[in-house]
């Protein structure tokens, strides 16, 4: 049996449905609604696997944002600084126009590391943000 179906109405800029419409027939969806439960679905095992972050982890956390926008640059320095003795190194270079990507390099606790990325996804400006773990090798033997 399946699930009962339940319409939404979503708004968003023509640029982002166009891509995604551009990436769903790439992907052979049949149709915008298998595109986007797709999409959400992946959303929610991300939101998930983000839950089970514990114990020591290495990480990077990836960030693309708009680098004029007001009082994005003092937000980002504040997680820094907040979260100065996990975040071992990081790295930034301008990409485009008003874009910067950033690489931060993390060794800490899981918990930890996962507010890092959950504050910088937040925050107005950024782009992009996509948090990568592991577990040290001491651990999985």
């Amino acid at each position: 049996m399946e699930p009962e179906l339940t319409r939404i109405g979503v708004s968003m800029p023509e640029n982002i449905l166009t891509k995604f419409d551009t990436i769903i027939k790439q992907r052979g969806y049949s149709s915008r609604s298998e595109g986007i439960r797709d999409t959400l679905r992946t959303y929610i095992n991300y939101h998930e696997w983000m839950n089970v972050i514990h114990g020591r982890r290495f990480a990077t956390i990836t960030l693309m944002y708009d680098y004029t926008k007001r009082g994005l640059a003092d937000a980002l320095t504040e997680i820094k600084q907040d979260y100065y003795s996990i975040i071992k190194s990081s790295i930034h270079m301008h990409i485009e126009d008003n874009l910067f990507l950033e690489v931060l390099i993390l060794d800490g606790e899981g918990e930890d590391i996962k507010v890092v990325a959950e504050r910088a996804i937040a925050l107005k400006g950024v782009n992009y943000v996509k948090l990568n773990t592991a577990i040290p090798s001491e651990t999985i033997s």
